[in-house]
């Protein structure tokens, strides 16, 4: 999976871009490297990757999984909304049932309407629905109508996912480590688990969203500062977000944090 974000749909967290990667023996790629790389990747594992690009502002490319694995890729859209999902849902029948889903329904399309259903109209915010997810997972949603990014990383740790800056400014997304590494020279780190990253709102821990986020440098094995490593900062406290009404959904949970 790799989700590719211009600098002007996404806020990412300054600590991410490290001043190494300008004397990094390993340059920062351009957006249209990191992809042609990805694609060029998957193709030779003969995995019939594909990528939908949404203007010059975002990019989503996805390889399906050739081997059975508990750890699944999906990739769905619904009314101009698309995610990829890594991972599975323990209990997806009993959250399928609970949002008068189909049981057909599968990860990716279930995150794509809840999503919609909390952007739209939900009463709760984004990290009790979060919470309620039980398994391992980890998934980028891009919202072309809104021009909205929203990533989220299991708090068990066993997706990982990992971010970083290309040349360009761009975000990178994948769960690939060697891709984002090699895309963004020391300007990278992994997504922080028990967390979820909105667009325009920042990066929130949905496992203690009363809790600020705090960046630690990262140092690589070469003793260089590498990104930042966000952890959550058990002496602060954010507002606390409203539970109820339009403003607690998806889309501008972050306006108090």
């Amino acid at each position: 999976m790799l989700g590719i974000f211009k600098e002007k749909l996404i806020n990412a967290p300054k600590e991410l871009n490290s001043p190494a990667s300008l004397i990094s023996q390993t340059k920062p790629k351009q957006s249209h490297e990191i992809l042609n790389n990805f694609m060029s990747s998957c193709t030779s594992s003969s995995s019939n990757p594909f990528f939908m690009s949404f203007g010059n502002d975002a990019v989503l490319a996805y390889s399906p999984s050739k081997k059975p694995s508990i750890h699944q890729r999906l990739f769905s859209g619904l009314d101009n909304i698309y995610c990829v999902f890594l991972g599975s849902l323990h209990n997806l029948s009993q959250l399928n049932k609970q949002y008068g889903l189909s049981k057909g329904t599968n990860e990716a399309m279930f995150i794509i309407e809840a999503y919609r259903t909390l952007r739209d109209r939900g009463p709760y915010p984004a990290d009790q629905v979060l919470k309620e997810l039980e398994g391992s997972f980890g998934f980028v949603i891009y919202d072309n109508k809104d021009g909205t990014v929203f990533v989220a990383s299991g708090s068990d740790g066993q997706v990982g996912l990992f971010w970083g800056i290309a040349a360009d400014g761009s975000i990178v997304i994948s769960e690939n480590l060697e891709l984002v590494k090699s895309s963004c020279a020391k300007s990278f780190a992994p997504f922080p688990t028990g967390c979820l990253f909105h667009s325009e709102h920042g990066l929130l821990s949905f496992q203690h969203p009363t809790k600020k986020m705090k960046a630690m440098p990262r140092i690589d094995s070469e003793g260089i500062m590498c990104g930042a490593n966000f952890n959550v900062d058990s002496q602060s406290k954010n507002q606390m977000m409203p539970r109820v009404g339009s403003e607690a959904n998806w889309a501008i949970w972050g306006s108090e944090a």
